[in-house]
């Protein structure tokens, strides 16, 4: 039990997961192309079943290892999702296969840092989504009652302008798409439309970076206290021998005196 304890918690261990992991997101790209399949169908395929093999081998061996407490790790019940949702046969569980490449968040520890710290964003995003929301709605309100009669299609009913709003607040074809047609029979519109993209896309969306970036500070600040909390420990372990080792030295002095 020990030596498989060791086995997979190994850096090479890993680092073969890994390999694995991106020779399947290969094979599964090809898979897309009907050329390769054609040519390498059957070769594909037993490559996908082969890798496939050996994730469940290697889920079982951590549930065997770590039994309970294989289920108290995210992480672990992360694995087990992508590999045992991911697989079947099944048009659309064959299509999901790609999200094994997911597995190497868990593996990469620079990757599982930008996930906690993501994770940890939410309640703050919380509430700018809701501000966010806000905003939407009565400009949606305002826009609908200014530009709803000459353009039903963009600005007809809420639902319409919360759309048209959205793809001005992305600035995917907001001018001639969007402000232009509408500033050619509202010439002022342009003074509504300028401070909905000041406050979206410039303001609120950057309080979304600002929050992500924040929180991703903080996990890494607390991966680097985990750190030195474990070297500390690892030192005053070392220090602890040592002066046992230098007592025994003395005592074996005075013996031989």
């Amino acid at each position: 039990m020990d030596a498989l304890k060791s086995l997979i918690e190994s850096r090479h261990f890993d680092l073969t997961i890994m390999v694995l992991i991106l020779i399947n997101a290969v094979t599964l790209g090809l898979e897309t192309s009907p050329d390769a399949i054609a040519a390498f169908g059957p070769l594909l395929t037993a490559i996908d079943r082969a890798i496939l093999g050996v994730f469940v081998l290697e889920l079982a061996i951590r549930v065997v290892v770590y039994r309970t407490n294989f289920f108290r790790d995210p992480w672990r019940i992360f694995d087990l999702f992508v590999v045992g949702f991911a697989t079947g046969s099944l048009s659309v569980l064959r299509a999901l296969r790609i999200l094994r490449v997911l597995r190497l968040i868990s593996i990469v520890p620079s990757l599982r840092r930008v996930v906690t710290g993501f994770i940890t964003a939410l309640p703050g995003m919380g509430s700018i989504m809701l501000l966010l929301g806000l905003v939407f709605y009565v400009f949606a309100v305002m826009a609908t009652k200014l530009y709803g009669s000459s353009f039903p299609e963009l600005f007809g009913g809420i639902p319409e302008s919360l759309f048209t709003l959205f793809q001005v607040m992305t600035l995917e074809g907001w001018s001639d798409g969007v402000v232009r047609p509408v500033m050619a029979v509202y010439p002022t519109a342009w003074l509504f439309f300028i401070p909905f993209i000041i406050a979206t896309s410039f303001t609120v969306l950057n309080l979304f970076i600002g929050v992500i970036v924040s929180a991703m500070e903080a996990e890494h600040e607390a991966v680097e206290s985990a750190d030195r909390a474990t070297l500390h420990s690892d030192q005053a372990i070392i220090l602890a021998e040592l002066q046992a080792l230098r007592a025994e030295v003395r005592e074996l002095s005075g013996v031989r005196g």
